[in-house]
């Protein structure tokens, strides 16, 4: 009958503790829409004690090679508008942001533009409007062109804006010269 009440207390002690700790965590609700992009790259607030320069400058280049879940947004194509949302609520000024993207392997289905998706009957392109508002932000998308040989892309399928590369690799060589740093 003791053995009972302790595995019971053992349990209740175990659900007290599992129930505190994620209270203990905010999740995603931490995170909220941007000043700059406020459809897309949701950032939360930070306290921090490794502080931005002022007129820091960024130029940095993203690569992406895995596309986004069937029918949602591509999460590491996201990630260049939360860059761009939390530095701009933390004082850089939009005009010193200088991203790219290059774009490689599977990820080169989610740059296609509506009509080549249509044509080549794979669903709806979730990412066109995030391209756009990345495109508006000056940000540059480059496509390899030799993940796009291998899926059969052309450059006419591409959304409109996206460059096409001779390849990923020449892409990051050219951008890297250009003063870029590559975002992990």
């Amino acid at each position: 009958m003791q053995f009972m009440s302790l595995a019971k207390s053992k349990y209740l002690i175990a659900l007290v503790l599992m129930c505190s700790a994620t209270s203990l965590f905010a999740g995603s609700e931490a995170f909220k829409p941007g000043m700059q992009i406020k459809e897309f790259g949701k950032i939360a607030s930070v306290d921090t004690t490794f502080k931005i320069p002022k007129n820091t400058k960024f130029k940095v280049v993203f690569d992406v090679h895995t596309t986004g879940d069937a029918g949602t947004v591509n999460r590491r194509f996201d990630s260049l508008a939360r860059f761009i949302n939390m530095h701009v609520a933390n004082g850089v000024q939009p005009e010193d942001i200088d991203l790219a993207l290059v774009v490689h392997g599977k990820a080169t289905l989610d740059v296609q533009s509506t009509a080549a998706v249509v044509t080549k009957q794979l669903g709806e392109n979730k990412n066109i409007p995030l391209l756009q508002a990345l495109l508006d932000n000056n940000v540059k998308i480059y496509q390899c062109g030799q993940s796009a040989a291998y899926y059969d892309v052309k450059t006419t399928d591409l959304y409109p804006g996206v460059e096409m590369a001779l390849s990923a690799m020449t892409a990051h060589a050219l951008l890297q010269q250009q003063g870029y740093t590559l975002n992990p």
